[in-house]
C-alpha cells in the first residue's frame, strides 16, 4: 500500500481543515446548536494537534542533525589506525538508523569527509543516502522518482528495484565514481555488502544515463579493491563485463578474463561471468577462449535448466562451427542431467544449422539462414550466424590445401562456390594473415601455392612461450591437487560418497584365501 507524504507527517492536513470548515458552513442550518458547538471544538483540537505534530517534527529534525554531526566527528577521529577503524565499524553499525534521519542533508555532510581517508564512514553515508532516497521514492515523499518496492530481509542489505530520474543520477554518478576510485580497500572490505550495493546502484545509474562507458573504469577498480586475490570471482564481475559489452570496451574486459578463477560464491555470478566473457571474446575474435567459457556455462552443475545456459549453448554451437568447422551434440559425462535432457530442445534451430553446415554446401546453408532469419535476429545472433556462413568458405579452402600444392584462383572460386577469382583472392589473403593456412599468391598468373607450416619451434619467442606454458600447467596441477585434498576431507562430500558407495558385510569376504585345484 502506498502512503502519502501527508499521512506520514500528520493525520490531518491544511486541506482537510479547509474542507471541514466549508462542509460545516454548508450544513450549518440543518444541525442543532449543540452539535455545531461540538464541531467547533473538534476543529480547534485538529489545529492544536497539527501544530503540536509540526513542532515535534522540528525537534526531531534538530536532534537528527546533531546526531549526524556527531557521526561525522566520530568518523573523522576514528579513521587513522586499524584498531580505530574496527571500532568505527562497530559504532556505525549501531548508529545506522541515524543516517536515515535527514536524507535531504546527507550530501552536505558527505562533503565534510575525504573518501580516501574516511572510506568506511563515507561508504555508510553513501549507501544510506541511496537507500533512503529510494525508500522515499516508494512512499511518495519525493516526486522526482518512482521506485517500485523495497525488500529488507533480516540483516541483509535492502534489495531496491525500480528507476531513478536522470537528474538525480547525473548528480550521484560522479560522487560514487570518485569514491570507488579513491577509497581504501582495507576499510571498505569491512562492509563489503554495502560496497557491493553501492556499486550495483552505480551501474544502474550509468545505464539510466545511457553512458555505460562511465562505469567501466570505476567498476574495474571496485573489483580489484574488493577481491581477496585474482582467483576470487566477485558479484561485481558480471556487472563490469556487462558494462564492457554495452560500451564495446572489449580490451578492458580482457584484463579480468585473463585471470584464473578458482573461488566462486554464487552460481549465478559464475554463469553470467562466463556468458558475458564469452561474448567479449567473440567480439575480439578469440574463439578458442570464448568456447572455453561458454562450455563452462553449458556443463556447470545445475538442478534445472536456466535461460543463461540456453543462450550460452546457442552461441556455443555457432562458435564451434566458426572455430572448428564442426559441432557435436554429445556433451561430457560430467554435464548435469538437466542440461543433457533439455538444451537440445530449446536450441533445435541451431542444431539444424550445424547439420546443414556439415554438408559443406554453401547454397543450402544460406537458404537455411534466410529461412530462419527472424529467429536469429530475435536471439541477437544474426551477426555470428553470418560469420558461420563465411567460415564455410574458409573450411572448403582448407580442404583444398590437403589435396593440391598449386591451384589457380579461378579453380578455388569454382570449387568453393565464390563469385569471382578476386573474391577468392581476398579469402586466401585473410586466411594467410590469420595464420589459418600457409600459401603464396602469384598475382601475375593468378596461381596459389600452398606451403607447409614454417614454424621450426627453435626461436627464442617459441621457447619462452613453451616454458611459460609448462610453468602454468605445473601451477594448475598443484592447485588441483590441493583442491582434491581439501574436497576429500569435506564432511558433506564424505557423507554423500558414503551413501552412494556399495557397502559390504564382513560375511561377504573370506578370512582365509580359498585353495584352487589346478
Amino acid at each position: 500500500m502506498v502512503i502519502s507524504a501527508q499521512k506520514l507527517v500528520y493525520p490531518i492536513g491544511i486541506r482537510s481543515l479547509k474542507r471541514v470548515n466549508s462542509d460545516a458552513g454548508r450544513i450549518h442550518r440543518f444541525i442543532p446548536s449543540h452539535v455545531e458547538h461540538l464541531i467547533q471544538k473538534l476543529q480547534s483540537f485538529s489545529l492544536f494537534y497539527f501544530f503540536s505534530q509540526l513542532a515535534l517534527r522540528l525537534k526531531q529534525s534538530i536532534r537528527s542533525m546533531q546526531s549526524v554531526e556527531n557521526l561525522v566527528t566520530q568518523i573523522q577521529g576514528l579513521s587513522s589506525s586499524a584498531a580505530d577503524i574496527a571500532a568505527l565499524n562497530n559504532y556505525l553499525k549501531a548508529a545506522e538508523d541515524s543516517f536515515r534521519s535527514d536524507s535531504s542533508r546527507l550530501l552536505l555532510f558527505l562533503d565534510q569527509l575525504d573518501p580516501s581517508k574516511h572510506s568506511l564512514g563515507y561508504l555508510y553515508f553513501l549507501r544510506s543516502l541511496l537507500v533512503v532516497q529510494f525508500i522515499y521514492f516508494v512512499f511518495g515523499v519525493e516526486k522526482q522518482g518512482n521506485f517500485n518496492c523495497v525488500l529488507v530481509c533480516g540483516d541483509r542489505e535492502p534489495c531496491v528495484y525500480g528507476s531513478i530520474t536522470k537528474e538525480r543520477a547525473s548528480t550521484l554518478v560522479p560522487i560514487i565514481a570518485r569514491f570507488i576510485t579513491s577509497c581504501a580497500p582495507e576499510q571498505i572490505r569491512l562492509a563489503s555488502d554495502k560496497f557491493i550495493t553501492v556499486c550495483k546502484r552505480f551501474k544502474d545509474m550509468v545505464m539510466l544515463l545511457e553512458a555505460p562507458i562511465r562505469g567501466v573504469g570505476p567498476m574495474l577498480s571496485a573489483i580489484r579493491k574488493i577481491q581477496p586475490s585474482t582467483e576470487h570471482l566477485t558479484t561485481l564481475h558480471p556487472e563490469f563485463l556487462q558494462l564492457c559489452l554495452l560500451s564495446k570496451c572489449y580490451k578492458t574486459g580482457l584484463s579480468v578474463l585473463e585471470d584464473d578463477i578458482y573461488e566462486i560464491n554464487l552460481p549465478r555470478d559464475f554463469f553470467l561471468y562466463c556468458y558475458y566473457g564469452g561474448m567479449i571474446l567473440i567480439g575480439q575474435k578469440r574463439f578458442r577462449k570464448a568456447l572455453e567459457l561458454l562450455h563452462n556455462v553449458v556443463t556447470a552443475p545445475m538442478s534445472s535448466i536456466n535461460a543463461i545456459a540456453v543462450e550460452a549453448y546457442k552461441k556455443y554451437i555457432l562458435v564451434s562451427l566458426v572455430h572448428h568447422g564442426q559441432f557435436s551434440t554429445n556433451l561430457p559425462k560430467y554435464t548435469s542431467s538437466a542440461a543433457q535432457r533439455n538444451l537440445k530442445n530449446f536450441c533445435q534451430t541451431y542444431i539444424e544449422l550445424a547439420n546443414t553446415y556439415n554438408t559443406g554446401k554453401v547454397s543450402e546453408l544460406e537458404t537455411f539462414v534466410q529461412t530462419n532469419r527472424e529467429r536469429f535476429e530475435s536471439d541477437n545472433n544474426l551477426g555470428l550466424v553470418r560469420q558461420v556462413v563465411s567460415s564455410m568458405y574458409k573450411r572448403n579452402i582448407q580442404r583444398l590445401t590437403q589435396t593440391y600444392l598449386t591451384l589457380s584462383l579461378q579453380d578455388i572460386a569454382n570449387t568453393v562456390q565464390l563469385n569471382s577469382p578476386k573474391e577468392a583472392e581476398m579469402h586466401v589473403l585473410q586466411m594467410i594473415q590469420d595464420g589459418e593456412i600457409y600459401a603464396t599468391i602469384n598475382q601475375k598468373d593468378g596461381m596459389v601455392r600452398f606451403l607447409e607450416d614454417p614454424e621450426q619451434y627453435k626461436t627464442c619467442e617459441m621457447i619462452e612461450h613453451i616454458d611459460s606454458s609448462i610453468h602454468r600447467i605445473m601451477a594448475l596441477s598443484k592447485k588441483l591437487t590441493a583442491m582434491d585434498e581439501l574436497l576429500s576431507c569435506d564432511p558433506l562430500y564424505l557423507a554423500k560418497a558414503g551413501r552412494e558407495r556399495q557397502r559390504f558385510d564382513f560375511d561377504d569376504f573370506d578370512t582365509v584365501p580359498q585353495k584352487f585345484n589346478i
